[in-house]
């Protein structure tokens, strides 16, 4: 199979791995682009990743915290400058706001699940539906807007959020209070805001180590145990290199594990009990959300395209 300069693109941008690299992973596996990057990885040319990629688009992330729901929206347009621009802005926390009140299924109609779709709803702040609304915001602003996605949490007694980067990167974080009466406690507020904060920085992949799908487990496992092997490693001491390595990645995916990154010397999850006895009620979590703009999508990288066409001959 004919490797392309798009193929080798796309493997950089999931790896970062070399252009070269990436050429060979995908030479060496037929054009396979998952089997590609799980050859980088044994060869410790890649590093696991949270599957963002490199890739980006523009636009913000809502987050809005309304009573006993919270809610997050990812809103893109064409440029940075539209982005930063005040009337986008005040669209995309009319919008997150819309989402939390009104709570749809789905972005479209033609998406998948049942419900009611956003853009078919009618519109709070206007007397158009919503995606009538957004058009003529894009024939104002100048720039097609598109709402990406957005999650929507109502089953927590406390809320905390977070926005960094200037609105590209959202988080909401959902707690659960034995006592409920206690969730408007200063200490409740802080945890919630500081977890929020933690999740935007660290991105954990769930919860918990029973959050984590264990295909993505054993995945890890084939990856560190094959490294190990083709590193010249001992057969007798691979399996304690790969529990190692496993528990490092579980401890670095699931957020009750991560240390705090406040204060790294103790785990989120021994935060949580700390604050639970001070306040004499336990405290869980039990869902988060944290969205970055543009993940998955793919912005047009011009020199890179060149670059690795030349390097591959298809220029």
């Amino acid at each position: 199979m004919a490797i392309t300069a798009a193929m080798v693109k796309e493997l950089r941008e999931k790896t970062s791995a070399g252009m070269m690299d990436c050429k060979k992973a995908l030479t060496e596996n037929g054009g396979d682009l998952e089997a590609a990057v799980k050859w980088l990885r044994e060869k410790g040319l890649a590093s696991a990743g949270k599957k963002s990629g490199r890739v980006t688009a523009e636009g913000l992330v809502g987050i809005c915290v309304q009573g006993s729901s919270a809610g997050v929206l990812e809103v893109n347009c064409e440029t940075d400058f539209v982005a930063k621009n005040s009337d986008f802005q005040t669209l995309v926390a009319d919008l997150t706001a819309h989402v939390v009140d009104k709570t749809p299924s789905k972005v479209k109609s033609d998406d998948p699940g049942e419900g009611e779709a956003l853009y078919a709803q009618n519109y709070t702040a206007s007397s158009t539906t919503v995606e009538d609304f957004v058009k003529s915001k894009i024939a104002t602003i100048g720039e097609n807007i598109t709402l990406r996605r957005f999650k929507i949490l109502n089953e927590g007694d406390a809320y905390g959020s977070y926005a960094h980067d200037g609105g590209r990167i959202g988080s909401v974080v959902e707690l659960k209070l034995e006592d409920s009466s206690k969730a408007s406690a200063e200490e409740v507020l802080q945890l919630g805001k500081d977890l929020a904060m933690h999740i935007a920085a660290e991105a954990p992949l769930a919860i918990d180590r029973s959050g984590l799908d264990p295909a993505v487990i054993e995945a890890e496992r084939e990856i560190y145990k094959n490294k190990a092997l083709a590193d010249g490693k001992p057969e007798n001491i691979v399996d304690k290199i790969v529990v190692g390595q496993v528990n490092k990645f579980v401890a670095g995916s699931c957020l009750v594990d991560q240390a705090f990154v406040k204060d790294p010397d103790i785990k989120v999850g021994k935060l949580i009990e700390q604050i639970s006895e001070k306040i004499g009620t336990g405290i869980t979590i039990s869902a988060f959300e944290r969205f970055k703009v543009g993940d998955g999508i793919e912005k047009k990288q011009d020199n890179l395209a060149e670059e690795v066409a030349k390097m591959t001959g298809a220029a």
